[in-house]
């Protein structure tokens, strides 16, 4: 069993640091990838803290599988699914439990590593091609951020809908009456397109509004180089809205590269709200005003969710709606 030295050692930080990671010290200000090399390493070299030492337990160690619709490459340009997976990491390691962890690579998923598993988390969007291979694998699934079968499976989800209505409420009440949208499309089983509630919800809501304008709606990738590139087109428009919805902190970070390349002020000439509040969305200049989503408790609520059903064999299934929080910084008025 490993100490807090020889984890601080292998991680390269300090042993106060490892000790505060370690007992989840939310007023310890250290970064996501620190965070999780900790926690990575700590796993590896199976540490117990005190508490967890203590503690016997006679039942065998469940085994979850942690199946990720992104690849490891995709997690770094979006970060938000990486901080769903840091809350399920989190929470398997406080209830020590195995997690064998599955990135997508070429659209496709290595089910021979999903074999002799209590239950999988899938992390993302799924196809019905996927989700054969999940369930050929095990019926106890939870399923992150959509929920592909509500009847059959356990899911945790935001309400997008009432997100961007509150978005929409703020920016109208603000006097915008011409509202850009730049997003993303995404897709399952290689062709069909997701539909996306953001993007939905934006034409409905102000479509009734009469306020609705299909030139200023920019979809590409959930990428800070395709915020930059879709603001760069919105920016050729014979009239530029006076404020931008971005679907993803990671996309809005590249539009307002985008808007300071060319002079145009943020707030006082356009307005943006992002989507996720990642952690580095205080530190852009401006600092962006977004819709925090609640990501790490997603997933601490997706493990609490399957260890429920395995102990209970609850036969319905649940589907648990994550609130969202609009948070107001600098980049809009």
């Amino acid at each position: 069993m490993a100490t807090l030295k020889e984890i601080a050692e292998k991680a390269g930080v300090s042993v106060a640091t490892v000790s505060r990671v370690l007992n989840y010290d939310t007023t310890l200000s250290v970064s996501d990838e620190t965070r999780k090399r900790i926690l990575e390493i700590a796993q590896e070299l199976n540490y117990k803290t005190l508490r967890q030492r203590n503690q016997q337990t006679a039942k065998e160690r469940l085994r979850f599988g942690l199946v990720h619709w992104y690849s490891e490459l995709q997690e770094l340009g979006d970060p938000y699914y990486m901080a769903i997976r840091l809350g399920i990491e989190k929470e398997c390691f406080q209830r020590q439990i195995e997690l064998v962890k599955l990135f997508k690579h070429d659209d496709s998923y290595q089910s021979e590593w999903l074999t002799g598993l209590d239950g999988i988390i899938a992390v993302g969007k799924f196809g019905l091609n996927d989700i054969q291979v999940f369930t050929s694998c095990t019926e106890h699934i939870v399923f992150v951020d959509s929920s592909p079968d509500e009847h059959r499976f356990d899911s945790v989800v935001i309400d997008f809908r009432k997100a961007m209505i509150e978005v929409l409420d703020y920016l109208i009440q603000h006097g915008h009456k011409e509202i850009g949208y730049i997003g993303g499309r995404e897709y399952v089983d290689a062709q069909q397109l997701i539909k996306d509630e953001r993007e939905m919800t934006f034409h409905e809501y102000l479509y009734l509004k009469g306020l609705y304008r299909s030139e200023y709606v920019f979809t590409g990738n959930f990428t800070a180089e395709d915020g930059y590139r879709l603001m760069k087109q919105a920016l050729s428009l014979k009239k530029i809205p006076s404020a931008f919805f971005v679907a993803s902190d990671s996309m809005a970070i590249g539009a307002l590269r985008a808007l300071h390349e060319e002079g145009i002020k943020v707030p006082d000439e356009v307005s943006i709200v992002g989507f996720n509040d990642i952690a580095t969305s205080k530190f852009v200049q401006p600092p962006l005003t977004t819709v925090k989503v609640y990501t790490e408790f997603m997933g601490e609520t997706a493990v609490e969710l399957l260890v429920e059903r395995l102990s209970t064999n609850r036969n319905i299934s649940k589907k648990v709606i994550i609130p969202t929080k609009l948070i107001v910084r600098e980049s809009s008025k």
